[in-house]
């Protein structure tokens, strides 16, 4: 006989209860730590891709602010939305990223300030509408030169006049500058300056008196040269190849021409030897019209800057009427400056969101001038040729959104060039 065993509900319950208390085995252990491990690489992939996401987020929307010629926050592609919602779910390990795509955008905005700064120093920054620009700057300049009229006499004693002269000036240039972005290739230009000069002539020594000197200051100041340019944007920075953009402008004679100053004569007691004229009043312009064009490059080597330019300056004959430099004389006739090819390079380093350092090298090559006296022909004018070339130092800060404080150091490599001029300069973008 059989006995039937009725397994009820309840007995069930029992059995699975004392079922799931058993003690796990070391297989069980194995499994969990397997499912944690892949959970934690989950999370570590999960997190690079939504990085990656908003890398990718912030390109697409610089190139379409690039596009349309706009600056600042941009409107966020349909992606947008993804990145925004995959970010809220990033884990603490990512701490240090934009948390939107809005905050991840004003980061890249931010990052690229001070590379924009260095690019508007150096050409012109197109996605910038309208720029004032204020700018402050002080030259020195001193050259001494020593006059022999005569001769050795056994190789040793000179015989003879000797002459030192000596020309120290001061120049204090204030420069208001507006650029304005006509469209996302072209800015045009315009500069008023106004210039301050103080300068020192010193003369002694002629006709055998070396111990006799004299001494005059001359000052000057007015409008100068008022230049008017345009920037066009032939090649935008692509891979290898660096913006390129072409400069073309003209500088109008609107300051105080060297030429046909009042002179005054300088002798001290009455000693012909010490004669001397010296203008009465500075010039602050070069008097003819200069018509210039140039070629700049720009190409960012993150974290390095790299900038380039070459041009020409023409300059336009012009009649005055007066081109003598004597004193007692007046002859009417015409001057024409030589040409001027100048060049120059250099790297900044954007140390971060605010602030850049510069160092460049520049050259200015100037040919001879030549005047004309009315009836005559042209004569090249002897010492009037140049070389100035200069060793730049710059550093870059913006102050904020709109501001930006630049300031230029120059030293003099050649007699020809000021022995210094420090600039400060305050572009202010609307």
């Amino acid at each position: 006989m059989h006995t039937l065993m009725r397994i009820t509900p309840l007995a069930l319950a029992v059995l699975a209860g004392t079922a799931l208390a058993a003690p796990p085995t070391s297989d069980d252990d194995a499994d969990v730590q397997a499912l944690a491990n892949q959970l934690e690489q989950l999370k570590a992939n999960y997190a690079q891709e939504v990085r990656r996401l908003r890398e990718l987020d912030m390109q697409v929307q610089a190139m379409q602010a690039r596009l349309n010629g706009r600056v600042g926050p941009t409107t966020a592609p349909p992606a947008a939305p993804l990145v925004q919602a995959a970010a809220a779910v990033v884990p603490p390990s990512s701490e240090g990223y934009a948390s939107t795509a809005a905050e991840a955008q004003q980061a890249k905005q931010e990052s690229r300030r001070s590379v924009d700064d260095v690019k508007q120093q150096q050409s012109a920054l197109f996605s910038r509408r309208f720029t004032i620009e204020n700018s402050l700057t002080y030259a020195r300049y001193d050259r001494k030169q020593l006059t022999l009229n005569g001769f050795l006499a056994l190789d040793a004693i000179f015989l003879g006049n000797i002459a030192i002269e000596n020309v120290e000036s001061d120049s204090l240039t204030y420069n208001m500058a507006a650029r304005w972005g006509v469209s996302p290739n072209l800015t045009l230009n315009l500069d008023v300056p106004y210039l301050a000069r103080r300068t020192v002539y010193q003369k002694g020594g002629a006709g055998g008196a070396a111990a006799a000197i004299a001494q005059e200051q001359t000052n000057g100041n007015g409008l100068g040269d008022i230049g008017l340019s345009a920037n066009y944007r032939l090649f935008g920075e692509r891979g290898w190849r660096p913006e390129t953009v072409l400069t073309a402008g003209v500088t109008a004679p609107t300051g105080r021409a060297p030429y046909g100053l009042d002179w005054k004569v300088i002798e001290r007691d009455d000693d012909d030897y010490i004669r001397f004229a010296v203008p009465r009043e500075q010039p602050t312009g070069n008097g003819v019209w200069q018509a210039n064009l140039g070629l700049s490059m720009v190409k960012t080597a993150d974290p390095a800057i790299l900038f380039a330019n070459i041009g020409y300056v023409h300059s336009i004959p012009r009649g005055f009427n007066d081109i003598d430099s004597n004193p007692d004389t007046v002859n009417p006739g015409d001057v024409k400056l030589g040409g001027s090819v100048y060049f120059g390079a250099g790297v900044a380093f954007a140390f971060n969101e605010r602030t850049s350092l510069s160092l460049s090298f520049s050259d200015r090559i100037s040919a001879r001038a030549s005047t004309r006296f009315q009836g005559g022909r042209w004569m090249k004018v002897i010492g009037s040729d140049a070389n100035a070339a200069s060793l730049n130092l710059g550093v870059t800060y913006a102050l904020n959104q709109h501001t930006t404080l630049v300031t230029l150091l120059g030293i003099g490599l050649t007699p020809d060039a000021p022995d210094f001029t420090l600039a400060f300069k305050i572009p202010y973008m609307l």
